[in-house]
């Protein structure tokens, strides 16, 4: 079974997206790459509250775009050992960094893990905000009225970004060992971080949000994940005299036009009775992944639990690199 509205299997196979790519994307991110290279992260590392036997858990904090002062939980086994491969987490819509529990699989498997908190979401990484106009409610439209590189996203990708750098420098990380994992809005960051850092060279994104706007916005799906946009255009735009310009501009932080600079080994999983981010968005982002992918579908599933999925995401990320 899948979703009602969605195109049948092979179609989708084929699918390369509705969001239109704006004509200077690559220079956009050109550009917002070198402003991050200006910025000092200035890592503050701080004992946690928590302790396991085998490992420290941190927290770090680091400086991103426009000053913000961004947090991550960071553990690090206490093995000796040269050089550590590490996973960077990245959470859901509105979520954050998580419990320290769920990381401890990967670092008593010998990896460096770092769970970021999306500034201004649910945990403790800050937003300064600063854009001109109005924010409404929804993360996807902040900055839709200012220029393109007030965009909330704008600031969020480079963060990932940012985090890679900071631990890939850390002297117990070996930067050629680095993956990226998250589910919905962190499968997304995942696949937007290996676009943006190309020596990431594994990632996991389950059901990715982030991708394919217009085509979301023509779906009209039950679901309230991407319901900002239709409220944007209700309430500043009624007639869509600008609705050509407005999903151009959302194009520079839709991750389908990150994926084809993606150099990682890709492991996706699409639900496709998902209603929350629908199918052919993320096929049209994994169809544009030029890297080797490989892809779990599940027909009987949404945004939800997928059997045995983290058991293969695990085996995906560690495989020949524990020791």
């Amino acid at each position: 079974m899948s979703v009602p509205f969605e195109l049948p299997l092979a179609e989708l196979r084929r699918y390369a997206g509705t969001n239109p790519r704006p004509e200077d994307h690559e220079a956009f991110w050109q550009r917002a790459l070198g402003e991050l290279g200006e910025i000092d992260p200035q890592p503050v590392w701080a004992a946690s509250g928590f302790s396991i036997p085998f490992a420290e858990c941190l927290d770090l904090f680091f400086t991103g775009t426009l000053g913000a002062r961004l947090h991550a939980r960071v553990l690090q086994p206490n093995t000796p050992r040269t050089s550590n491969p590490a996973l960077l987490m990245f959470h859901g819509y509105a979520a954050s960094a998580g419990e320290w529990f769920a990381k401890i699989p990967y670092v008593a498997s010998g990896f460096t893990v770092a769970a970021m908190d999306c500034r201004g979401q649910g945990g403790e990484s800050n937003d300064p905000g600063g854009v001109a106009g109005w924010t409404l409610r929804g993360h996807i439209v902040r900055g839709l009225g200012d220029d393109p590189s007030a965009l909330y996203y704008r600031h969020v990708f480079l963060d990932t970004v940012q985090l890679a750098r900071v631990i890939m420098d850390l002297p117990q990380v070996d930067a050629q060992r680095i993956a990226a994992y998250g589910r919905s809005q962190g499968g997304g960051l995942a696949l937007a971080c290996a676009a943006l850092e190309p020596r990431i060279r594994r990632v996991a994104a389950l059901y990715p949000f982030l991708s394919d706007y217009k085509r979301v916005w023509e779906l009209d799906p039950p679901s309230k994940a991407y319901a900002e946009i239709r409220e944007y255009f209700r309430r500043f735009d009624p007639l869509h005299d600008c609705e050509d310009s407005i999903f151009r501009r959302l194009g520079y932080i839709d991750i389908q036009h990150l994926c084809h600079g993606i150099a990682a080994e890709v492991l996706m999983a699409i639900g496709l009775d998902d209603e929350q981010c629908p199918p052919s968005t993320q096929f049209a982002a994994f169809n544009k992944i030029r890297s080797e992918k490989r892809l779990l579908l599940y027909p009987d599933f949404g945004h939800e639990q997928l059997p045995a999925c983290m058991d293969d995401v695990y085996t995906f990320v560690t495989h020949d690199w524990i020791e």
